[in-house]
């Protein structure tokens, strides 16, 4: 597997721990995909979608290399509430994101990301309702290892 899949299927796990108990307000009940779909093509609610985006790269001295992953994190919540679902799924996402921010995505090399940024979040603001849709960008900065 890719490290750009490697990734988001981490992060993707990372997600299902959001279950509404703890620190987490929503639960998902493991509506966390490491895909891309749209609103139009979600049955089930509330759901996180996360794919992988443009990746740069950073060389250093003696051949050291950062990568610089951006992926972007679709969030839908359905309801008379959606918006509040929404918002607080969205904070959720970020305390998840937060706490995973150094996160291994190859457990039997044990690479892992060296940090997480939140770049971006966005939402509908209510023009789709019932449903609410939110995005959350972030780039991921990982050392490059030679295998």
């Amino acid at each position: 597997m890719s490290r750009r899949t490697s990734i988001v299927q981490a992060l993707t796990t990372q997600f299902k721990t959001i279950n509404g108990t703890g620190i987490y307000k929503t639960n998902l009940f493991n509506n966390a995909f490491p895909i891309l779909k749209f609103w139009d093509e979600i049955d089930d609610a509330p759901a996180v979608y996360t794919s992988p985006g443009s990746e740069t790269r950073q060389y250093e001295l003696a051949g050291f290399k950062w990568g610089f992953l951006n992926i972007s994190t679709k969030v839908y919540t359905r309801g008379e509430d959606a918006q509040t679902q929404l918002e607080d799924l969205l904070e959720d996402i970020e305390e998840c994101i937060d706490l995973n921010s150094t996160l291994v995505y190859d457990s039997v090399t044990l690479h892992e990301t060296t940090d997480i940024l939140i770049m971006s979040i966005v939402t509908d603001e209510g023009l789709l309702a019932p449903w609410a849709v939110g995005e959350i960008n972030m780039q991921v900065r990982y050392q490059i290892m030679s295998d």
